[in-house]
């Protein structure tokens, strides 16, 4: 089985201790970084910026997947990728053009991914799966970290993974929201191949060892 991205997520960081829990991050295994940007608007919390990516930037070479939970994603494509930007997530809720704003992205010089809310039907993405490099999958109601994730969502993956199958493309399942070692396997084993991971990773007392803990649950479905 080709390696499952683990992407840990800066919003479950401690933010006065940036620098030192990106490194820990990077160095205890992590593949990508993952930041959430929430406008208080498309979900009820408000996060940070492209400041915070480019601080993070600054602190790895680690690709930086940065999933934008705002309401008018097209005006801020560039701004973020300016930041550091590696891979822009927008979602297929707020985004009424889509493939404009899949093709901003691309333009950009960035990968481009859309995700779905839970309530939102995966066949939706049918159209868009052959212009996009990542879909990813809410298994919570975006907005907080912390929250459970919802069983539904095994299903959703695997009609995700049977989307980018028939579309024949080398597209990242990923999963973000509650994931922890408990259930990274069946997630993996759903047809995800990238995991977001915030609280199970930063709030635990050493973030290598939660690192390593998903990696040795994934092995399961290996």
């Amino acid at each position: 089985m080709a390696r499952v991205i683990i992407a840990p997520s800066i919003l479950a960081a401690d933010f006065t201790r940036l620098r030192e829990q990106v490194k820990a991050a990077e160095v205890g295994g992590a593949d990508w970084l993952h930041l959430d940007v929430m406008d208080g608007h498309f979900v009820p919390n408000m996060s940070f910026g492209p400041g915070v990516v480019e601080a993070v930037r600054s602190c790895t070479a680690l690709p930086l997947d940065v999933h934008l939970m705002i309401t008018d994603p097209l005006r801020s494509i560039a701004d973020f990728r300016k930041a550091g930007a590696d891979l822009i997530t927008v979602h297929l809720e707020t985004s009424p053009h889509l493939n404009r704003t899949v093709a901003h992205i691309r333009e950009s010089g960035a990968r481009a991914g859309v995700c779905i809310n839970p309530a939102t039907p995966t066949a939706l993405l049918q159209d868009i799966v052959g212009d996009i490099d990542l879909i990813l999958i809410m298994s919570v109601n975006p907005g907080f970290g912390g929250q459970k994730f919802i069983p539904s969502s095994l299903r959703k993956i695997r009609e995700a993974r049977a989307l980018v199958t028939a579309a024949r493309r080398d597209v990242f399942v990923e999963v973000d929201g509650g994931i922890e070692p408990a259930n990274a396997a069946s997630v993996v084993d759903a047809g995800a191949n990238a995991l977001v991971a915030g609280t199970s990773v930063f709030r635990q007392p050493d973030i290598g060892t939660a690192i390593a803990a998903l990696r040795r649950a994934i092995a399961v479905s290996a």
